[in-house]
């Protein structure tokens, strides 16, 4: 069996067979087999062989019928204990989740639905798995009614196809991933490039159009892998031009040239000394702070001088800043502080004799204290290393503990352009200003999504909120990802949407989608994750 020949939810394994799709099968091409089914979700346009999938393992041909193979997923919100759970029907199991994934509800096993619309505002239909519209020339496949609160209120699922999309990742580490405008590659492939570093943390961007659709066909057939797999929480091997070998997974530490990265720095050598100066006070005579972008010289320091502090006669290396503070000591890499250094000594040009003395107690350490050395000055004012004093040792693991454990954070970031609105509304334009007006909530999955200022949708939200295998793609090559905009019934209709296609919920919880012909829509229950807003809060008071 290939990968692009799975009949998940098709005779012949254990789920039973999906609900037919039967609007979006193409009439047959003349050309095409007998058997064949021609598919218009995308522009790719497979012809599929009974049994088989299209390449974006979405469609299938069941018996002559076009099936949807993914089960839409819905969410509950938090229920309480003993509160009784809200189903939809008890027809079909749900599917089983990834390893470690929510464990959904399943309706074999749940009590029947009982049709109180008390409890509509504890179900979100979200865009996974609910088809898309392409090329949106209809509604999209879910336009869902509700009520919370009093108000009527409208939400608009549906999948995207996405190639005006990318991923950013903040990778909280101090170890030098690459030079600013590297390239990032995956299997020799460019797939995107370092970005500016932020405060504790290396940024990379992944994915773009440019590398979906501007370079070979490989590139942009990597590229959309690396893209899903991200998406999708999976953990992603990737090289950086004149850089380092990275492994990088949303949720989990970073892998940097083979070892796992433990902690993301408390502060630059600067703001360490100036967090720390009280505590060093009277242990040593000097600290060094080791930091690639900004190191510090506690007795030269601004908190070192308003403690007092007796000046070292100590010479760095680098461009001097501010009194205390001192710029490219060493080069980038993964050593102390994220340099290249693997002795802190390196860094130090020599003392004046005319200041420093004989017995001078001297720290050095990195801003994770990972690295730390403790030097005596002997009579040639030579620093020589010595075991480091228990109090010492104290506050150097008081750094580490203040720092918070290194993460990869990955973002989606999408243009929520293009037809895609003609879904939702005949007007897009109205879609957009009303997005910007807080009129209309958007989400990817039910996760909150931030919408960027300026012209457009674009949208950017932490795959971490949103559920597992929220992502999936077609070969044209496309991001296909969730989205749902909620609003007011009332705004609905002042932006020109679809209100005649607009169906309640509880008929969509007992019928599925509008595409469906009235048969009911294989679906899978998750509990929305308690860190997220519900989608259907009270709605925005604008003015």
């Amino acid at each position: 069996m290939t990968e692009h020949t799975r009949t998940d939810g098709l005779p012949g394994i254990d789920e039973p067979a999906l609900p037919p799709i039967q609007e979006r099968a193409r009439p047959r091409n003349e050309r095409m087999a007998a058997d064949k089914i021609e598919c218009n979700a995308c522009p790719i346009l497979c012809q599929i062989g009974p049994g088989r999938t299209g390449a974006c393992d979405r469609y299938a041909n069941h018996e002559g019928t076009l099936v949807r193979v993914d089960p839409v997923v819905m969410l509950r919100r938090q229920i309480a204990e003993g509160e009784p759970v809200l189903v939809a029907f008890a027809g079909r199991p749900s599917l089983p989740g990834p390893e470690g994934a929510t464990p959904p509800v399943d309706e074999a096993q749940a009590a029947p639905w009982s049709g109180d619309l008390l409890h509509a505002d504890q179900v979100f239909v979200t865009g996974i798995g609910c088809s898309t519209t392409y090329p949106d020339y209809k509604p999209a496949p879910f336009i869902v009614g509700s009520k919370v609160d009093g108000v009527d209120l409208v939400t608009v699922v549906t999948e995207g196809i996405f190639s005006y999309c990318s991923f950013k990742l903040k990778i909280d580490t101090d170890r030098y991933l690459g030079p600013e405008q590297a390239n990032v590659r995956c299997k020799g492939e460019v797939v995107g490039h370092v970005t500016t570093a932020e405060y504790g943390s290396q940024m990379l961007s992944l994915g773009g159009v440019h590398h979906l659709t501007g370079g070979s066909k490989k590139e942009g057939r990597i590229t959309l892998d690396v893209m899903q797999a991200l998406g999708n929480k999976a953990a992603v091997e990737l090289t950086i031009d004149g850089g380092s070998q990275i492994v990088v997974q949303a949720g989990r530490a970073p892998i940097v040239n083979g070892v796992e990265e433990q902690r993301m720095r408390v502060g630059c050598g600067s703001a360490t000394i100036g967090i720390f100066a009280r505590q060093f006070h009277g242990l040593a005579d000097e600290v060094v702070v080791v930091d690639d972008h900004i190191t510090g010289v506690l007795t030269e320091h601004q908190a070192g001088r308003c403690l007092d502090m007796r000046a070292s006669g100590i010479r760095m290396r680098g461009r001097k800043s501010t009194p205390g503070r001192y710029f490219q000591v060493a080069n980038p890499g993964t050593g102390w502080g994220g340099t290249d250094i693997a002795d802190p000594l390196t860094i130090l040009e020599g003392w004046d004799e005319a200041v420093a003395w004989p017995g001078l107690r001297l720290l050095m350490t990195s801003t994770t204290g990972e690295h730390a050395s403790w030097y005596v000055l002997d009579e040639a004012l030579v620093p020589r290393e010595q075991a480091m004093p228990p109090a010492l040792r104290a506050i150097v693991e008081r750094i580490g503990e203040n720092c918070e454990p290194s993460l990869c954070t990955v973002l989606f970031l999408g243009g929520a352009g293009g037809s895609l609105r003609a879904g939702v509304t005949e007007n897009p334009v109205l879609l957009t200003r009303s997005i910007k007006q807080a009129l209309v909530n958007v989400t990817c999955g039910g996760a909150p999504a931030y919408v960027w200022p300026g012209g457009g949708i674009t949208i950017m939200t932490d795959v971490m909120r949103m559920p597992d295998h929220s992502f999936g793609t077609v070969p044209t090559p496309a991001l296909v990802a969730p989205i749902e905009f909620s609003m007011r019934l009332d705004d609905f209709r002042a932006l020109g949407g679809h209100v005649d296609h607009v169906r309640p919920l509880e008929e969509v919880l007992r019928h599925g989608a509008w595409h469906n012909d009235g048969a009911p829509t294989a679906r899978r229950w998750l509990q929305a994750s308690a860190g997220n807003p519900w989608p259907l809060g009270r709605p925005p008071v604008i003015g």
